[in-house]
């Protein structure tokens, strides 16, 4: 009977979170059709499917949905675990509709713009030529995006401390020799918090000491 209630609350929790495992389903297969690849097509297959400057200028619609379909090193598990305590948290507490939003501004816009930062470096000088064909693809940019816009849904102080947090985690890597894709982090997780109108409203905020307290009574 446990083991039954314990499928019914996972299930009841996946459904919940629909638009989360679908697209964790989609990785799923898109990283196993990786592991069947050879290093060399992998890199040639991957950067086709990138946010690069090179495929951004000849079909900018397809890359930026590309680059969401596959995860770079082929290492699912971890984005499994990811998706679960971050954005099935998200799409269920904002809605699929709101969730998906913050997602596609995170990853579109963080793309466009660290590319373009990166456009500007070749244009002076400062990046290889070559870098018009770097590889830029995965689902971290959406993702810092949903951790940011979490911190809206604690309550006081602990929404201070959560925020902060996720200032220090994602701007840490700018002090020391940044890449692009360091400043695209960092964009996505700003761009997450501009995303506070879709938040507004959608019920009590979560207050931790609340759920400690009740575990305790």
């Amino acid at each position: 009977m446990r083991i039954d209630r314990g499928l019914d609350a996972v299930w009841r929790y996946v459904r919940g979170a629909p638009g989360t495992y679908v697209w964790l389903g989609v990785l799923f297969v898109t990283t196993v059709a990786l592991h069947h690849m050879s290093p060399e097509f992998e890199q040639h297959f991957l950067r086709q499917r990138s946010t690069n400057i090179h495929e951004l200028s000849r079909n900018p619609v397809r890359a930026l949905v590309a680059s969401a379909m596959w995860i770079d090193g082929g290492h699912w598990v971890p984005y499994a675990f990811l998706y679960t305590v971050f954005h099935a948290t998200a799409e269920r507490r904002l809605g699929t509709l709101r969730w998906l939003t913050v997602c596609a501004l995170a990853h579109v816009l963080a793309s466009l713009i660290s590319e373009a930062m990166l456009l500007a470096a070749i244009r002076k000088d400062m990046a290889p030529y070559a870098a018009v064909n770097t590889l830029d693809i995965g689902v971290s940019y959406a993702l810092a995006g949903v951790i940011a816009v979490l911190g809206y849904r604690l309550a006081a102080p602990w929404r201070y401390a959560y925020l902060a947090a996720v200032l220090i985690v994602f701007g840490l890597p700018l002090t020391d020799a940044p890449t692009f894709t360091d400043f695209g982090h960092f964009l996505a997780a700003l761009i997450g918090l501009a995303c506070y109108p879709l938040v507004r409203g959608r019920g009590k905020a979560w207050n931790p000491k609340e759920t400690l307290a009740g575990f305790r009574g």
